[in-house]
């Protein structure tokens, strides 16, 4: 039984999904999301600095682009999953692969999404910070001894030893400070902004008002939703990913719900292997596999 992982943004770096381009499924979801977005994909994948790709828009297109493309080109080959967790922005990568929302109306969702959440940055700057050998008790007493007044929350739940905290820059200033001062590490990752805190609440507003004008499939096949570890439900798809914003990502419980289901096989969809390390500190015995490159894709074809 196989689940399929699509990456959420922060793996981003100059020319990835450059190697992929020749595969016809990867180039076609390029070029739709491209004239979606009216950003050039390919330029960027092939030629875009590192400020660009780290640029909010573009490294969420980027992703988006990676791992849809990679989820069409292995079904074309006869591959197809039994579940789909998508990671914070991968959720909506999920649901094209899920046939939840057809590639064009994800693309218009994403557009919605990453400009809401690009003004949101610039209104209320922020960042989120990655706390080695956390717990979530440990993470949560941190936020609360360092906010001072200002938003600092849990944001993503990633596998044991791992929390990533979201909020003011100031008080991830003082967090930081404080986990080193115990003896710990932390590592600020390469987001623009302080995601799924409160300082998202415009762009969360923004995702559920736009998603309720379209048009949401019930899943072909089992997707874990984001914000509860739960099957996502159509019906509940606006709230859900507004919500989805502003609120934490349960990445941790969502693939212990499939471990206990009876799932044993990951395939990170995307790019960089993020999500298949977390895998590995979550369950160690599950077999787990990253084709977020050429030489992956080719190999994992090949076995």
């Amino acid at each position: 039984m196989t689940v399929w992982l699509c990456s959420g943004q922060g793996a981003q770096k100059p020319g990835m999904g450059a190697d992929l381009l020749d595969i016809p499924e990867i180039a076609e979801v390029f070029e739709t999301m491209s004239e979606g977005l009216e950003l050039d994909l390919v330029n960027l994948a092939t030629k875009g600095t590192t400020e660009e790709v780290n640029d909010t828009e573009a490294a969420q297109a980027l992703t988006m682009a990676v791992s849809v493309g990679l989820g069409r080109a292995l079904r074309a080959r006869g591959f197809a999953p039994d579940a789909i967790i998508g990671f914070s922005l991968g959720q909506i990568s999920a649901l094209v692969l899920a046939n939840v929302l057809s590639l064009e109306d994800a693309t218009a969702l994403l557009k919605v999404r990453s400009k809401a959440m690009a003004q949101a940055c610039a209104a209320h700057p922020g960042g989120m910070v990655a706390l080695m050998g956390a717990t979530l008790e440990d993470a949560e007493a941190l936020c609360a001894e360092a906010a001072e007044g200002d938003v600092l929350v849990c944001a993503n739940h990633n596998a044991p030893g791992q929390i990533v905290i979201s909020g003011d820059n100031d008080a991830l200033e003082r967090a930081q400070a404080a986990w080193k001062e115990a003896g710990k590490k932390s590592v600020r990752l390469a987001t623009s902004g302080g995601f799924h805190s409160p300082l998202m609440a415009d762009a969360a507003q923004e995702v559920e008002k736009f998603c309720g004008s379209l048009e949401f499939n019930e899943p072909s096949v089992t997707l874990i939703c984001n914000t509860d570890a739960k099957p996502f439900v159509s019906a509940q798809a606006a709230q859900r990913l507004g919500l989805h914003v502003r609120s934490g990502v349960m990445f941790e419980q969502s693939v212990r719900s499939l471990l206990d289901d009876g799932e044993t096989d990951f395939v990170e969809v995307g790019f960089g292997g993020v999500l298949t390390n977390l895998v590995k500190r979550i369950d160690r015995s599950a077999n787990r596999v990253c084709v977020g490159n050429r030489e992956a894709f080719d190999e994992f074809i090949a076995a």
